[in-house]
């Protein structure tokens, strides 16, 4: 008897599936034969560092937060891709370089457009 061509895709996929759920569900099981479900107002209470929260945990934070921290990150990764560059810059072809100041241009333009809208500025 020939085997089925695709096979070893069904039994790999078959692997990957028990291997994801198989965890969970001896988590599950074990939560439900071993952990004694004792809910109470103290038990799910809203826990800040040993405090009594101080407002609601739902409210909503600025936009103008994720927006700096983009920004933040976008040049933080950007110095990440210049150390390279820095370190072995005598030995860089021309078109390393100019490619570089691509690299470098896109972030200035960035910068502008950050600054322009505002986005820069803590309020």
């Amino acid at each position: 008897m020939q085997e089925h061509p695709y096979l070893f895709l069904a039994v790999l996929a078959a692997a990957g599936v028990a291997f994801c759920v198989g965890p969970l569900a001896l988590a599950r099981l074990w939560t439900m034969l071993f952990s004694p479900a004792r809910p109470g107002p103290v038990k799910n209470a809203t826990y800040e560092c040993g405090l009594e929260p101080q407002s609601d945990p739902w409210r909503r934070f600025h936009a103008g937060y994720y927006v700096y921290a983009i920004i933040f990150l976008v040049f933080d990764v950007e110095a990440v891709f210049l150390l390279p560059f820095a370190v072995a810059f005598g030995g860089l072809s021309v078109g390393a370089f100019l490619a570089m100041m691509g690299f470098l241009l896109l972030l200035v333009e960035g910068l502008v457009w950050a600054w322009r809208k505002g986005v820069l500025q803590w309020r």
